[in-house]
């Protein structure tokens, strides 16, 4: 009972605190009751968030009078901040991230590991860009300049038809240092040959898209071609690479283009059974066992230096094409040439 007693009392003072029943009433409402629950915690709730606010408002200013002085050492712009973290395959902002925080983790980044994923680039995006570069440099120079920036660049290899039939003659008969000479001689005249091609188009052509994939691709070549050309001047050139280079080159200058494309793809790929590399394939002597050598391997598939000027020497065949035409039966693609 006396439980009973004691909540009746705290109803009583609670509907007392609460102003619901009139001093003339005995009886009240239950909706005016739930109304003025509900007015009052709306009142505590609101107090609450007007508190918060304050509080979120005096950090931020802290905040915002601690930063200028560290951003003032280390700040760069949202764009480049963004590329490096995408270069880096990180997040470009996190959760709740200021564009301070986002250039602080990116330094954190920079500085313990400053080398990340710096190996792996599209050569050809390179050439690309470089391309761009130039003729925006070239939109900032004065325009009486005689050759303009969206040339590619090309050294003069000065050859003759007299000499194309000379080296027809002497490539091939067993002396090695003179059948490079003429290799390195015929692949730059022809690289020399694509460069002036297309130095020679209209500027409007150039500044094309079409245009400047054709400038990429020279200069593309240039660079995979080089290391080729290296090894050619200092008569370093691999036997095995070097004996395919004379078949290539001497079907090349006499113009059978279909046989100068059958021996690429016997040096690119190989015709050996196991053109990957395999020289042993057991411990007992097997009966294709003479069938393959070392000549009949994959040189694209040894490194990439090879992949690359294995490449680049491809093009060039396809451009002797043009510039050297014959016979439709004799020639690849005649139509895509033509």
């Amino acid at each position: 009972m006396d439980f009973l007693k004691a909540e009746i009392e705290r109803k009583k003072r609670q509907l007392e605190s609460s102003q619901v029943m009139a001093p003339n009433k005995k009886f009240f409402k239950r909706g005016d009751l739930a109304k003025k629950q509900e007015e009052e915690y709306w009142r505590k709730h609101n107090r609450w968030k007007e508190d918060k606010k304050e509080d979120d408002q005096c950090e931020s200013s802290k905040k915002t009078e601690e930063e200028p002085e560290s951003s003032q050492k280390y700040t760069l712009p949202r764009k480049e901040v963004i590329q490096r973290l995408r270069e880096r395959v990180e997040p470009i902002r996190l959760f709740s991230e200021t564009d301070y925080e986002a250039c602080q983790r990116l330094r954190k980044l920079e500085i313990l590991e400053p080398e990340i994923n710096r190996g792996f680039k599209n050569d050809m995006k390179t050439a690309m860009d470089a391309v761009d570069q130039e003729y925006l440099d070239e939109i900032v120079k004065s325009q009486g300049v005689e050759h303009g920036a969206n040339d590619v660049k090309v050294v003069e290899v000065v050859t003759t038809e007299d000499d194309l039939k000379q080296m027809t003659e002497e490539l091939g008969q067993g002396d090695d240092d003179r059948n490079q000479e003429i290799i390195l001689q015929f692949l730059k005249h022809i690289l020399y040959l694509w460069g002036r091609d297309l130095n020679s188009r209209p500027v409007e052509e150039k500044r094309t898209m079409k245009g400047k994939l054709a400038s990429a691709t020279h200069s593309q070549t240039v660079t995979y071609m080089r290391t080729l050309f290296r090894d050619l001047k200092h008569k370093k050139c691999q036997s095995d690479i070097l004996e395919c280079l004379i078949e290539i080159v001497k079907h090349l200058l006499d113009k059978n283009y279909l046989r100068a494309n059958d021996a690429y793809y016997e040096m690119a790929i190989g015709n050996a059974p196991w053109p990957v590399g395999v020289t042993m394939v057991g411990i007992h002597a097997r009966t294709g066992r003479e069938k393959i050598y070392a000549k009949n391997v994959a040189h694209v598939l040894n490194d990439e230096i090879q992949r690359k000027y294995i490449q680049g020497l491809k093009r060039l065949m396809t451009h002797c094409q043009r510039f050297f035409p014959t016979d439709p039966s004799r020639m690849v693609n005649y139509e895509a040439v033509k």
